[in-house]
């Protein structure tokens, strides 16, 4: 568990490489049908309604980050196509796992749910890069610092993370689980102060 910062800052600011349109290919792990998560997510959704500067994320587009590769206009079609196959040779030595996520914990730029365990995310993730240097002499990202999460909320301006941690303890709900059973290399945009994607290849576990 980490410290409530007393602040939260705009999420939505511009990173390196980022501008209106750019579409960046990255491996996600994605929650379509995982009926279980879409309840906490509601739940805290319902909580955090009323919370000011807050994007709440729906259903469709909870995620968890894993591994970047860069922007469409610099990895081509074919490298991405070729990543995807060597992941499939990689990812199918991990077997499938359940997640417990939440509870819910404020930070800076948005509000997270705690994964646990993280060590079969940390696997797949390293799997991932495992295949980025089978086509590519540098994997791009740090390897260290990795630290699974799935968000709920985005803050989208400047100011006291108080009503967020207050709505969040207000907050009666359990801990899902999900089953994870593929990665995924997306096509991903925020435009609309929201991750959206597009689904490149859909690699299994086992």
């Amino acid at each position: 568990m980490t410290d409530t910062p007393s602040h939260m800052a705009d999420h939505w600011w511009w990173r390196p490489g980022w501008t209106t349109g750019t579409r960046w290919y990255t491996w996600h792990l994605t929650f379509d049908g995982a009926n279980d998560l879409h309840r906490l997510a509601a739940d805290y959704r319902h909580a955090l309604d009323d919370v000011p500067s807050l994007d709440l994320v729906p259903d469709r587009w909870l995620h968890l980050t894993m591994q970047g590769l860069g922007p469409t206009t610099e990895v081509s079609e074919d490298d991405a196509r070729a990543i995807a196959d060597a992941a499939g040779r990689h990812l199918a030595k991990i077997p499938a796992f359940d997640l417990a996520l939440g509870p819910a914990i404020v930070t800076p730029e948005a509000l997270l749910l705690t994964v646990t365990p993280a060590e079969p995310v940390h696997a797949v993730r390293t799997a991932i890069r495992a295949a980025i240097a089978d086509v590519w002499p540098t994997v791009p990202e740090n390897a260290a610092g990795f630290r699974p999460h799935v968000s709920v909320a985005y803050s989208n301006a400047a100011g006291p993370a108080r009503p967020a941690a207050d709505a969040l303890a207000s907050v009666t709900t359990h801990p899902a689980t999900a089953r994870i059973t593929a990665a995924e290399l997306i096509v991903l945009g925020r435009d609309r102060r929201m991750y959206e994607w597009e689904t490149a290849a859909r690699v299994p576990l086992g």
